[in-house]
């Protein structure tokens, strides 16, 4: 490989010495790259980037020198915070119930919670936002207001990739992409417009909405009517006086399919299997969406994800 004769160049070969690495972790290793880079340049006005470059590369590193150095150093941070897998278990009853060492299912279970929250907020932020940046075009207050909307956008997407990064074990950017160097301001603002990743930033947030109405009223419904049946045998052996002498007078009846009786501790232990079953099947949704919200997060945020 040529030795890098700009930062240009020096970026083109580290991206190319990355390809097939996670497209969070390329980015994450671009921006630092060029903020090094170009912090040397300023430091050293006097230096072409050709001499600057062949007198930083010996320190900082050739861009295959530095693409191993991240991937070795990704896969220390991932096993780091990766939680302990549970362990393999070979029965159905055993896959069905291990869900619960799972530390991802708990994380997922409060992203769905939270989701309303969050989904609220971005979605509120964007249709004021877009809202106010249509109305004020007109006026020269518009461009500047239209240039910190969409600088607040990119801050809000990683502060959520950092959500999501935390409970749904998705990889996510920890760095924004480096702007763009050597535009004029017009010809910045024109490349915000032009960038698909605003435009899929933009939708992401406004999907967070019903996303987040789903997601909570999937987790809240489930889990409070499994908590619900799982508590029926202690309802029943608590309950007041006046209720059973009810039941026993005005004989109410039931009907799960195979003739009308009288309720009694039976349907309360069925109800009570029934609330652990659902229980742990929501748990098992939880996981499936928190993953599959996950990957949706990477293709909408992430650059190339």
């Amino acid at each position: 490989m040529n030795a890098p004769r700009t930062i240009n160049e020096y970026l083109h070969q580290l991206k190319a010495a990355l390809r097939g690495a996670d497209p969070a972790l390329v980015q994450d290793a671009l921006y630092d790259a060029e903020e090094h880079l170009r912090a040397e340049l300023a430091e050293q006005p006097q230096r072409s980037e050709a001499d600057m470059l062949a007198h930083v590369v010996g320190s900082y590193g050739a861009p295959d020198e530095v693409a191993e150095l991240y991937r070795d150093q990704e896969i220390r941070i991932q096993r780091a915070l990766r939680p302990p897998p549970p362990p393999k278990r070979r029965s159905l009853a055993g896959r069905f119930f291990g869900v619960a060492a799972d530390p991802r299912t708990y994380g997922a279970l409060f992203y769905m919670v939270l989701a309303l929250a969050t989904g609220i907020f971005y979605f509120t932020w964007v249709v004021t936002g877009v809202s106010l940046s249509a109305g004020l075009s007109v006026l020269i207050v518009g461009l500047p207001f239209i240039v910190l909307f969409f600088g607040s956008v990119r801050a809000l997407s990683l502060v959520e990739g950092r959500i999501v990064e935390a409970m749904l074990g998705a990889r996510m950017p920890r760095r924004p992409p480096y702007p763009a160097q050597n535009l004029t301001l017009m010809k910045r603002i024109g490349r915000m417009f032009t960038d698909a990743r605003t435009w899929t930033t933009l939708l992401y947030m406004l999907l967070m909405l019903p996303l987040g109405i789903v997601y909570f009223t999937i987790a809240v419904t489930l889990v409070s009517v499994a908590v619900g049946f799982i508590g029926a045998p202690i309802a029943w052996a608590f309950a007041p006086r006046w209720i059973s002498d009810a039941y026993v007078n005005d004989r109410p009846v039931i009907n799960w399919g195979w003739g009308q009786h009288v309720p009694g501790w039976g349907d309360a232990i069925v109800l009570c299997i029934l609330g652990v079953l659902l229980l742990f099947a929501t748990l098992h949704l939880a996981r499936g969406l928190g993953r599959m919200h996950g990957r949706v997060a990477r293709h909408l945020l992430v650059r190339g994800g």
